[in-house]
């Protein structure tokens, strides 16, 4: 009896230690997984989402809302990182700068990845429908836009403009969030962004060009080669800058809001400084580093002078 007894206390210390094993080993994939996405750089994006919705509350939204904008943009874009990582996990392997990510290097299971997607885009589609009616209509289009970009670059060379778009759309959906309907003046905004985003991934395309070449894909730097692509990438944020004038102009902004656009284009210039078709080494902190700053300081002073006019 005592024997009996024995052993099921093993059996169940062995469980214990079973589950506690398998616990340890899902954060430690959540934690790679998180890393191979780069989820902090959700601050691209976010910031104009943000600006969207101050301009449809013509001031703060509630923090509910704000809250639940926030988990979706997070939520959608882990989920379109994760997809891209796992369509492109054999073509990451076949280049030398994206060999070592996480699935090719064997860090992560292509299957834990895939659970990945389906927890975020589930996340995505809560915070949805914890906004109103309109947002949870229009996820599904909103997920497939952010989702298909993976396949783009064996279909066009202007891959870029789709990552555009799946980053521009953020404006727009805020407003949504907040007013339940759309304004066509932030499709403006919405434009704005698509440049931006699509000038500078022309840039960090250039890195990948003999690869592309090679492996047959299609973008901006392989269609027209690098010096053709920094031009390209300069006049989408030219364009970008454009747009924000007239966005200041459509909402009656004032000073502040110019200030923002000043310190923009300054950025964006001193970006376009440090990167040449001859000299990519700093690439990585012109595609992270400033225009994670570009980003926030955009929301800053926008912000501020919707607040200002408020008051």
């Amino acid at each position: 009896m005592f024997a009996q007894s024995e052993r099921r206390g093993l059996s169940a210390v062995r469980e214990q230690f079973g589950t506690i094993e398998e616990m340890q080993s899902a954060l430690r994939s959540t934690r790679i997984t998180l890393d191979m996405i780069k989820w902090e750089h959700s601050v691209f994006a976010l910031p104009f989402a943000l600006t969207g919705a101050v301009l449809a509350a013509g001031g703060l939204p509630s923090a509910r809302v704000l809250l639940w904008i926030v988990v979706c943009m997070v939520s959608a874009r882990s989920a379109a990182m994760a997809f891209n990582r796992l369509v492109d996990a054999r073509l990451d392997a076949e280049n030398p700068r994206t060999a070592m990510r996480a699935l090719p290097a064997g860090l992560l299971s292509s299957t834990f990845v895939a659970g990945f997607v389906v927890v975020s885009a589930a996340m995505f589609f809560l915070g949805a429908a914890m906004l109103n009616r309109l947002t949870l209509l229009l996820a599904p289009v909103a997920l497939a836009v952010v989702l298909v970009y993976s396949y783009m670059k064996r279909v066009t060379r202007w891959s870029h403009l789709v990552l555009g778009l799946a980053l521009g759309i953020a404006p727009s959906a805020a407003w949504i969030a907040v007013r339940g309907s759309l304004d066509w003046r932030i499709a403006v905004l919405s434009m704005a962004v698509l440049l931006w985003v699509a000038g500078f991934d022309v840039l960090y395309a250039c890195q990948d060009y003999e690869h592309d070449c090679r492996a047959g894909l299609n973008s901006v730097p392989q269609a027209f080669g690098l010096s053709r692509a920094f031009w390209i990438a300069r006049a989408m944020h030219f364009g970008m800058l454009v747009l924000l004038l007239w966005l200041v102009r459509l909402f009656a902004l004032g000073p502040i809001a110019y200030a923002g656009i000043a310190v923009v284009g300054a950025l964006l210039l001193y970006e376009h400084s440090i990167v040449s078709p001859k000299d990519m080494r700093r690439m990585n902190a012109a595609f992270f580093t400033l225009n994670g700053i570009i980003s926030i300081a955009f929301f800053c002073f926008f912000a501020a002078d919707v607040l200002l006019h408020k008051q």
